[in-house]
């Protein structure tokens, strides 16, 4: 709910005042309903407070504790608060009246460094701790609030963004070889695999699922949230799965409708957020309140050249299921005039670091911007639901079935799946073989496949030793995870950190500047502990993947997107259609590219060469995922951060 900052050293009053009030005066232009400060002997805290939940109204953040001897500065929405209050006997009368950085000062002064293991939502926050000398801090298990810091062994400087920080005493713009080594290496729109890394060299960031405690001039970091499959629920029927999962996700939806003001949702025209919408609209009917749906479409000169089997323009989807649902305030938006190579510069000035998700930037920030405009202040969506509620897909589970010789159970599935999607036995099972056994591809089948040239320079990787570092989070030298196994890859995504930083600094930092919170039940932790706790074949049954989130959506989705599993939407299909009236100014600046030396230090001065001949005559809407445009894209985004932090 705030942007917040600080500093902690034994400078002086006047040095930690004028410090922290600097960070402060940073994001003089983004909305705020009261900038709050405290100070001590040796640490200063402020807040650019937004109230987004009742309970926030009024309430000081920072938050100073006299008697505890206790302060705290939190962005945070705390979503377990009914379990916290029980755990630590407050009465009810009172609860309602407790702010979430209030909760978070009063779970610390009974659990003291443990606390973060203990909370359920979105947060970063910092604590002041006089009776110990101590400052302790975490952000939520997967990054959905920042927390940057830089730490030089005397003074401790943190900071819900990186601008602010530049330019204090000892902080500069120089660039972070390692992490720009991953950027570059890296094939898919990962960022970096280091979570505590930042692009710059004097700033690093708290890493998801970390707190840190800094003691008698230490600075310590710790994970305290691992998540690991089980599939140790065992339950007596496949209902009381379903009825079991239904519970805990309606939880999850309640916790994140708590706004004082509307409650919105990004609606496409797929499963998960389909499931969200349907679920958070029946709490808020009960409610007397409104759902407001908000859906990106194509402009309407988008030509469609996918195959059939995909869906750019998902409005009647969308429109079946906000009639099904009904109560829905819905708005299909299209954009027009927007377009990532012209927002380029802002979505520079929101992320302050490279980024990669360039197709889908221009309107994930439209969205929240109008969203805002509605005076929206939570905005739901799905985003982590294919690894969690709509986790099955049949295929690689199949798989598992052959590699295990379950003969019996197999030939069901193929039955009812070859039933379901109109596809021969056949055919499905040579897929499944492939899947199995990985040889039976072919040798080159996934050099041919790759979407991806390798963008950085042989020997700025050789310097770095960035193949090295990447084999350490299981990303082999392709630029991506090497397991080719569909659940080793499950496992690493809830093991490994990095794989949601890059879209959750957009919402944390786009929530400040518009005033709006992206909220996940499709990431709430008790969802994604009991999706781990299910066995595998709740999630592919009689020849439907995706099993459990279609059977527990049976009558709040219209059977056509329930039970839809031959077309699939693709978001963003109309970029490079959108840039094509500027092509000529892109090509112009990204030949620019090939003559820069400092470009041509990190990156392959011969993939450049290739990417512009390739590109010299034009493109067209089609290639929009081909190889030189996506090369083309990420090499014009670095180039221009480079240009603008020089």
């Amino acid at each position: 709910m705030s942007a917040i900052a600080g500093v902690q050293g034994d400078i002086g009053r006047i040095r930690l005042r004028e410090q922290g009030s600097r960070m402060l005066q940073a994001w003089a232009d983004q909305p705020a309903d009261v900038v709050l400060a405290w100070e001590g002997q040796l640490t200063y805290m402020g807040a650019h407070n937004q109230w987004i939940t009742p309970e926030s109204v009024g309430v000081p953040n920072p938050y100073y504790d006299q008697e505890r001897g206790l302060t705290v500065v939190a962005d945070a929405i705390i979503d377990n608060r009914e379990e916290l209050f029980d755990n630590l006997g407050v009465h009810r009368r009172d609860r309602a009246s407790i702010s979430d950085q209030e909760l978070i000062l009063l779970a610390y002064d009974r659990w003291g460094i443990g606390t973060a293991a203990r909370l359920i939502g979105d947060f970063a926050f910092v604590i002041r701790d006089e009776r110990n000398g101590r400052l302790y801090g975490a952000r939520d298990f997967s990054g959905g609030r920042m927390l940057y810091y830089s730490w030089d062994g005397a003074q401790f400087r943190f900071c819900s963004m990186i601008e602010p920080m530049l330019g204090l005493p000892a902080v500069t713009r120089a660039i972070n070889e390692r992490w720009l080594a991953q950027y570059l290496a890296i094939s898919t729109v990962v960022d970096a695999a280091s979570t505590d890394q930042t692009v710059y060299e004097d700033i690093r960031q708290i890493p998801p699922a970390h707190y840190f405690v800094l003691e008698n001039d230490k600075l310590g970091l710790s994970r305290y949230c691992m998540l690991e499959s089980s599939g140790a629920l065992k339950l007596s029927s496949d209902n009381e799965y379903v009825e079991a999962f239904q519970e805990v996700f309606q939880q999850a939806i309640d916790a994140r409708v708590r706004t004082k003001h509307g409650v919105g949702a990004q609606l496409s025209g797929g499963l998960d957020s389909g499931a969200v919408v349907s679920f958070a609209a029946r709490r808020l009917r009960e409610e007397n309140r409104t759902l407001q749906t908000f859906s990106y479409v194509p402009v309407h000169d988008f030509i469609d050249y996918t195959s059939k089997w995909y869906m750019p323009n998902e409005r009647p989807y969308i429109e079946k299921t906000v009639t099904h649902i009904g109560g829905i305030q819905s708005h299909c938006l299209d954009f027009e005039g927007l377009d990532p190579y012209s927002d380029m510069d802002d979505m520079l000035n929101v992320m302050e670091m490279p980024y990669k998700f360039y197709s889908n930037s221009f309107w994930l920030k439209g969205i929240f911007k109008e969203a805002s405009d509605r005076n929206i202040g939570v905005l739901l969506n799905g985003g982590r639901g294919n690894l969690s509620i709509s986790w099955g897909d049949a295929i690689p589970y199949y798989a598992r079935l052959l590699k295990r010789m379950k003969w019996i159970k197999l030939m069901g599935e193929l039955r009812s799946r070859s039933y379901a999607i109109g596809s021969g036995r056949g055919h499905l099972l040579s897929l499944v073989s492939k899947e199995a056994f990985p040889f039976l591809r072919g040798k080159n089948r996934e050099l041919a496949d790759n979407p991806y040239h390798a963008l950085i320079n042989p020997a700025f990787a050789a310097r770095t030793q960035v193949y090295k570092q990447l084999r350490e989070y299981g990303i082999g030298d392709s630029g991506w995870l090497a397991s080719g196994d569909t659940y080793k890859d499950k496992e690493n995504h809830f093991r490994e950190l990095f794989h949601w930083n890059a879209s959750n600094t957009l919402a944390a930092k786009l929530s400040h500047r518009y005033k709006l919170w992206k909220r996940d039940p499709t990431n709430d932790l008790r969802v994604i502990r009991f999706c781990l706790s299910l066995p595998e074949d709740q999630y592919v049954k009689q020849g439907m993947s995706r099993a459990l989130v279609r059977r527990a959506t049976e009558k709040l989705l219209p059977d056509s997107i329930r039970l839809n599993e031959t077309v699939r939407g693709v978001q963003g299909a109309d970029w490079l259609h959108r840039i094509l009236p500027n092509w000529s100014s892109f090509y112009q600046e990204l030949q620019q590219i090939g003559r820069n030396d400092r470009m041509l230090e990190i990156v392959d001065g011969r993939v450049v060469e290739g990417v512009l001949a390739r590109l010299r005559n034009g493109v067209q809407s089609a290639d929009a995922y081909g190889r030189d445009v996506n090369a083309a894209m990420y090499l014009m985004i670095l180039y221009r951060f480079l240009q603008k932090s020089a």
